[in-house]
Parts: C-alpha cells; structure tokens; sequence
C-alpha cells in the first residue's frame, strides 16, 4: 500500500493554509497550540520517519553485503538494524494515513467577499387619524349647548 510522502503532505498543508511550510512554521511557533500546529507536527514527525527508513535501508544494505562476512557479533547488529527499520516504517505508515485523513476532513474557505449589509427598511411614517362624525362630537370636552 502506497501512502503519501512528506513532500506530498507538505504541499497539501501549503494548499490549506495557501502558505509556504516555512512560513507557516513560523507563524505556528507565535500561536497558540491549533490544527496548523498538529499538521507541522505529524509533516515533521513522517519526514524523520522517511529519513530513518532510508539511513536504516542503507545500513542494512551495508551489513549484509554479499561480499561480506557476518559474525556472530554482527547478527546482533542486523537484527537492531532491521527492527529500527521496521518500526520507521510503521511509525511512517501511521503519520502519513493520520495526516492524509485529517487532511481530507478540512477544506480551505476562501474569504467571503465584503458584502455590504441590506439597508433597512424604510421607517414607516407616524399616521394621525381623525376621528369623523358623531363619534368626534361625543368625545369633545367643550360644552355643548
């Protein structure tokens, strides 16, 4: 199973954040712990993990060159060899389906144009009523006659 690289996820972070990794470390380093910091953190943590998997490829390769002879005392160093590489790759398998799910779960939100709020409608005109008819002389307070 293929999963994605450190480079892969970095570019990934950078189209989130529409940053480049650099900068984005430097602005995580001046905030409070969030998402951008989590995602630095599991980019570094696969990065160290692709670097261990090839130093430990590379020294395995070199302890176990046909031309050379293995002793006893050597075997010990093969295993450790072969462990150390077993667990980076996990721990890359690991990091890199974490990042890739979280990844997937966040979608970049382009600012919302600045759109002017509606006017509010227009106050309605205090209307007077007149009282007409007969209504209006029953309630005059002048004296009638």
């Amino acid at each position: 199973m293929t999963h994605p690289t450190s480079t892969e996820i970095a570019g990934r972070i950078e189209d989130l954040y529409g940053a480049p990794l650099a900068a984005l470390e430097a602005h995580a380093r001046d905030q409070p712990p969030g998402m951008l910091t989590a995602l630095l953190g599991l980019h570094d943590t696969l990065a160290f993990a692709e670097r261990s998997i090839t130093f430990h490829r590379e020294r395995l390769g070199q302890l176990i060159h046909p031309e050379r002879n293995v002793s006893a005392h050597e075997v010990v160093h093969v295993l450790d060899c072969a462990r150390r590489l077993a667990e980076a790759v996990a721990v890359r398998d690991t990091q890199a389906v974490t990042a890739s799910a979280v990844l997937q779960s966040l979608v970049r939100i382009e600012p919302a144009e600045q759109v002017e709020p509606p006017e509010p409608p227009p106050a309605a005109l205090p209307t007077t009523t007149v009282p007409t008819g007969p209504a209006a002389a029953a309630t005059s307070s002048a004296p009638s006659r």
